[in-house]
Order: structure tokens, then C-alpha cells, then sequence
């Protein structure tokens, strides 16, 4: 029943990927919005602390966040905060569309979403003051945490257990292009409230979701929702020209669901029992420690020495590389495997970038970083979403994406550690990479094994019984 990918699946792909390139626009615009910049002051002639009349250095930028709102000397800090405060955002909004989304179906939290995002990214070029810019962010983070936890688990869900690792990579890859295209806009457009437009705007498009996205089958049977789920299979069937009873097939796969542990479930039951307990705490740390590496290394890269429009665009190009890279390596090793080996990897070469001063090799360093932090993060999506089962699928995607924000929330302020020592950035990034190593070894492997739908499969999952692989 969700074992092939036909037409329809291939329309749901495209349009859950749609929405990735603008969530990469929102992730990273701070790398231009609030770059690094060098002024001089009137009455000093130097770059000097307290400076009341700033000249800036407008050779690269025509205007920066810094720049608007003199963000400088003690108040250097409150440009990074906007980045802090937008994960901030997309921590409470993944756990609040992710419970949304495991009661009231994927389908609506992902619309209310995607609404706030075009709404508030748009604005947010038009905001008055820093306050008002700062609400913005938590805002449109909140909407990125939604529609990152919903389509993807629709999409998860929509797909056979066959083609899950190929796509669970290719819906990355937008992401990578967004990451990619990013520096293109900001080269063309030097102020920050173009660029805030110009990537903006586009997202309209979005919008196209309240007509052709469907809610999900899977989800629909686990409420017992039935007939709904019968009517958008025998849509999917006709599309994608199958010859199969869904009503049987419905029917039958229902009745399996149908035990007294088949409930709707919630946040607290990852938490209730100590198989799910121990998986979904492994799990959000590995994803925290993605998201952490990932924009921390990311942001990183663009205070390197050199052209910050090619540093951004090279990151993001070796990023692209990984996402294509995790594709063989999904299909060929087990996700246990991929995750310990590139956490490591990453932690060595951020080791490495204490000892290398800045120059063409600490970019390669800091870039290959990026490329392993962001294969593991592919690997997780993928890892997290087959760990645990359909009633708590959601809740637990959106509960590591909160703790990946922790990660990232903390990264910009990592960043600024260079004021103190230019050791301590790469030192303070290697460290969660080589602890996730660890943390990684008790998580049970998930590669070819069938979705889970109930909370007893989900406890029983990793032991003797439960996760037989099913091909």
C-alpha cells in the first residue's frame, strides 16, 4: 500500500521540497544581514569602543542590521541575538506544529505555517526597529520549525519503505540550492532589506498547498479515520495508474492497528518508557549536535579570511555534496554506521582548525566540517523518522528539532569566542561531534526496517521482538 512511488508521491515530493529553499533563505540570512563589518570613528579617526558617530566601511555592504541600528562595542552582541531568537522561534514552533500536526492531521499545521512564513519574512524588511525585527524572527522561525517537521513527515509517510533513503536525501537538496543561491542575491543586493524582499517574496508560491497537498494516509488510519484515508489512496492508485483493491488493503491494515495500545499519542509518551525514553533523548542530541556544527561552522566560514560571497557559496556547495553523498551511503551502510563515522570526522577537523591559521586550508577544514555535519543531518531526519511510530512520529521529529535548536542558538555566541582566543570556535564546535559519537551506540538500527505505527511497537523496537527487517 506504501511501497511504490508513483505520480502522486513524485507531485507530494515536489511539493514539500518547494518550501526548502526558502526555510535555507530564512536559516541563513544572517551571514548577510548582520556580517561582519568595519567602521571608524568620526571623533577618533579608529576602530574604537565607545563610538557614538560611526563611519562604516561600505565597500561590501550598503547596509547591514549592524548598520541600521549601530550594533557595535557593547551592543555587538544583539546582532547574533536575532539569529538566537530565530531559533528560539523554530524550537517552539517544531514542537508545537509537531503536536499539532500528531493530533489534527499534517495537512493543516503545515497551511498555518507556511502562511506565517510569507507573512512574517516578508515584513520583517519593512520592521521599524530592532525590537520589532527581533518578534519577526521569532515568528518566521516558528513557521520554518512547522514546515520543516510536517512535510517531511508527510512525505515520509507517503513513501514506500524502499525509496525512503533516497528521498529523505533529495528533500535536502533544495536547502543545499537555497544555502547556494543565498550569496548569489546578496551580491546582487548589498542592503539588507532587499535582500530580505528578494528572498521573501518568491514564497508565495507556497500557497499553491492549499490546494494540492493532501493530508496523510497513514496518519488518517491511525485515527481510524478510515474512509478518508481509502479516498486519497484510490486517488494516489488511479494517478499513478495501480491496479489495487485500497479498500481491502485499507481495511485490512486498520485491523491491525485496531489494539488497545493504538491510541493517539503525545510529547510525554516518548518520555513514559525506557526503550522510547532512551531513543528520543540519543536521538535530539545528535540532532543538537547537527545543527550546532552545521550553522555554527556555516556562520564560521563567512568570518573567514577572504570573499565571504565565495565562502558562503563554497560551504554551501560541499554541503550540496553531502547531500548526494548520504544517498550511496544510506543504500550501502547502516545509518549507525554513517552517523558515528562522519560525527567523527567532523570533530577532527574541527580539532585541526586550532592548530591551522586562516588561509585556503582553514576553509577546506572548516567547509569538509560543514559537509559531514550536514550528511549526518540528513541521515538523522531519515533515522529519527523510522525510530519511532506514526503516533508519536511527529512529536519526536519536532522534539529533536527543538533540541537541534539549542545547538544552533548557542553557535553564533561560540562564534564571537574568537574576540577572546581564535582557538576557541573550532575547539568549542569539535567537542559535541565527538560526544554524539558515543551517544550514537546505544540507538537500535533502523535501515529496511517497516514503519512503525503503535506505542508498544515503538517501546518494543531494539529489543528481541519488533524489528525484524521487512523489504
Amino acid at each position: 500500500m506504501f511501497q511504490t512511488f508513483g505520480r502522486y508521491q513524485y507531485m507530494i515530493f515536489c511539493l514539500c521540497i518547494l518550501c526548502k529553499i526558502f526555510i535555507a533563505f530564512n536559516q541563513m540570512a544572517v551571514i548577510f544581514y548582520a556580517p561582519k563589518v568595519s567602521y571608524i570613528c568620526d571623533t577618533t579617526k579608529a576602530e574604537t569602543c565607545p563610538c557614538s558617530k560611526p563611519i562604516y566601511d561600505k565597500s561590501v555592504f550598503t547596509n547591514t542590521i549592524t548598520m541600521e541600528w549601530n550594533l557595535i562595542c557593547n551592543d555587538k552582541w544583539l546582532a547574533n541575538l536575532t539569529q538566537t531568537l530565530f531559533q528560539v522561534g523554530v524550537l517552539f514552533g517544531s514542537v508545537f506544529f509537531g503536536m499539532a500536526a500528531d493530533r489534527y492531521g499534517r495537512r493543516n499545521p503545515c497551511l498555518l505555517a507556511v502562511v506565517v512564513q510569507l507573512v512574517m519574512s516578508t515584513a520583517s524588511a519593512y520592521a521599524t526597529n530592532y525590537v520589532v525585527f527581533c518578534i519577526m524572527r521569532v515568528l518566521i522561525g516558528a513557521a520554518v520549525g512547522g514546515t520543516m517537521v510536517t512535510t517531511f513527515v508527510l512525505l515520509m509517510e507517503f513513501i514506500g519503505n524502499k525509496n525512503r533513503d533516497l528521498i529523505s536525501a533529495l528533500y535536502h537538496v533544495p536547502f543545499n540550492l537555497g544555502h547556494i543561491m543565498l550569496p548569489l542575491f546578496s551580491y546582487f543586493f548589498r542592503d539588507y532589506k532587499q535582500l530580505l524582499l528578494v528572498t521573501s517574496l518568491p514564497s508565495v508560491i507556497l500557497l499553491c498547498y492549499f490546494w494540492l497537498l493532501p493530508e496523510s494516509a497513514r496518519w488518517l488510519i491511525a485515527v481510524k479515520r478510515t474512509d478518508e484515508a481509502i479516498a486519497i489512496l484510490e486517488k494516489e492508485a488511479k494517478i499513478s495508474r495501480r491496479q489495487v483493491n485500497v479498500r481491502k488493503e485499507v481495511q485490512a491494515y486498520a485491523k491491525t492497528l485496531s489494539q488497545p495500545n493504538a491510541q493517539k499519542g503525545s510529547l510525554a509518551d516518548l518520555f513514559r518508557t525506557p526503550n522510547l525514553r532512551r531513543n528520543i533523548i540519543c536521538m535530539s542530541f545528535n540532532w543538537m549536535t547537527c545543527s550546532y556544527c552545521f550553522y555554527g561552522v556555516s556562520q564560521y566560514v563567512g568570518h573567514l579570511s577572504g570573499n565571504v560571497f565565495i565562502n558562503v557559496a563554497a560551504s554551501g556547495c560541499v554541503a550540496l555534496l553531502g547531500s548526494f553523498t548520504s544517498i550511496p551511503l544510506m543504500r550501502i551502510c547502516a545509518r549507525k554506521t554513517v552517523v558515528v563515522a562522519f560525527h567523527f570526522l567532523c570533530a577532527i577537523c574541527l580539532f585541526a582548525l586550532i592548530f591551522v591559521p586562516e588561509g585556503n586550508l582553514s576553509i577546506v577544514l572548516a567547509c569538509t566540517g560543514v559537509v559531514s555535519s550536514f550528511i549526518v543531518f540528513v541521515v538523522v531526519y531519515l533515522y529519527c523518522s523510522e525510530l519511532f511510530p506514526t503516533v508519536v512520529r511527529n512529536a519526536a521529529v519536532g522534539f529533536s528539532s527543538m533540541m537541534a535548536r539549542f545547538g544552533s542558538m548557542l553557535a553564533p555566541f561560540v562564534i564571537n569566542g574568537a574576540d577572546i582566543a581564535l582557538w576557541l570556535p573550532p575547539l568549542g564546535f569539535a567537542i559535541l561531534p565527538l560526544v554524539a559519537c558515543c551517544v550514537t551506540f546505544l540507538l537500535p538500527e533502523t535501515k529496511d526496517c517497516e514503519l512503525m505505527t503503535t506505542l508498544q511497537e515503538g517501546e518494543n523496537f531494539g529489543k528481541k521482538v519488533g524489528n525484524t527487517p521487512k523489504k
